[in-house]
């Protein structure tokens, strides 16, 4: 089996110079690099990297938990954070948590175990992590996702100002019975925040917030919910503002099976930006918020901590936009 003393007796040069054409090349020069590549390619040798790595005593591994890949969001983040990775030589270790918490400490163990040389992660809940507990007492960097509180360093957008404004969009039309749809706020306190926002607008606009309506992410079963609103309620909401633009399609989908129209019967508004919301017929109102940047951010401040930096334990906030599609307009006289 080759090696690099046998590469480097082959190439007449010593072990120190084979080294250097595989970790610093611009200090070699043109000829012996050319020589030391091609007799390690015909010698198959390559340098093993977990040589390397307990050398410097770091994996170049970063641990990443999400909440799932079924919401193209989390992909945006992802392709964020390969870009940045990928410029530092650095891996990724995924994991999905389906948004069920229980599994937030077992997986960070696992990426632990794995000596990740630091975390990125979006958690359901700050305030009730046995995760965060965990890391508390570990020594290892870590910066949060969409996740935003006080005492963590953290991107994200900031939930609760941006579903004011798309509540206040919605006050623009003339709505004034305003349903929210989210998923269950236990799992997603982005979700939370945003309810938070949506309460905002109405009190500000001097109306009474309708009931709060929570769906599983899983399974997102909302025959109950628009039973309610559309058959129980004596008078409908005129616009549904949802918590997620996966959210909103589902709900577009049923509505059309039950031959409601957007938005000539009713509004229909999401948070997220997808481009798929984009794509279709209205094409969906929602709050654009940048995934791939809180990606690339994320790990560029976790990349900085790894690097001896210390952990500023702030959130940073990255800016939301409108995007007025056609599924938001004028509400029915007397919204019935």
């Amino acid at each position: 089996m080759s090696n690099i003393k046998s590469v480097a007796k082959l190439a007449a040069c010593s072990i120190a110079t084979v080294s250097r054409c595989f970790n610093a090349p611009h200090l070699v020069r043109p000829a012996t690099l050319a020589r030391v590549m091609e007799i390690s390619r015909q010698q198959k040798f390559r340098p093993s990297i977990i040589g390397q790595q307990l050398r410097r005593n770091q994996t170049d591994l970063v641990g990443v938990m999400l909440p799932s890949l079924g919401n193209p969001v989390f992909a945006d983040c992802i392709g964020g954070i390969e870009q940045v990775l990928g410029q530092h030589n650095k891996r990724m270790l995924l994991t999905t948590t389906q948004y069920d918490s229980s599994k937030e400490e077992q997986f960070i163990e696992i990426l632990l175990r794995q000596k990740v040389d630091g975390l990125l992660l979006t958690v359901a809940d700050t305030k009730n992590s046995r995760a965060l507990a965990l890391l508390s007492t570990e020594n290892m960097p870590y910066v949060l996702m969409y996740n935003h509180a006080a005492g963590y360093e953290t991107v994200s957008v900031d939930d609760r100002k941006a579903a004011c404004d798309a509540v206040r969009h919605l006050l623009g039309f003339g709505h004034r019975r305003i349903a929210m749809l989210a998923g269950f706020l236990t799992a997603s306190d982005r979700s939370a925040h945003r309810y938070l926002g949506y309460r905002d607008a109405m009190l500000e606009a001097g109306l009474e917030p309708m009931p709060l309506s929570e769906v599983d992410f899983g399974t997102r079963t909302l025959e109950t919910q628009l039973q309610y609103w559309f058959h129980t309620m004596s008078r409908r909401p005129t616009a549904i503002f949802c918590s997620t633009d996966l959210l909103a399609l589902e709900v577009i989908k049923a509505l059309r099976q039950r031959s409601i129209h957007i938005p000539q019967d009713i509004s229909v508004m999401g948070f997220d930006g997808l481009e798929y919301g984009q794509l279709i017929e209205p094409a969906l109102t929602t709050i654009s918020q940048p995934n791939g940047e809180i990606g690339r951010q994320a790990a560029e401040r976790l990349l900085r901590q790894i690097g001896g930096e210390r952990n500023e334990r702030e959130s940073l906030f990255l800016n939301h936009a409108l995007l007025a599609g056609r599924s938001v307009g004028l509400p029915q006289t007397g919204g019935s």
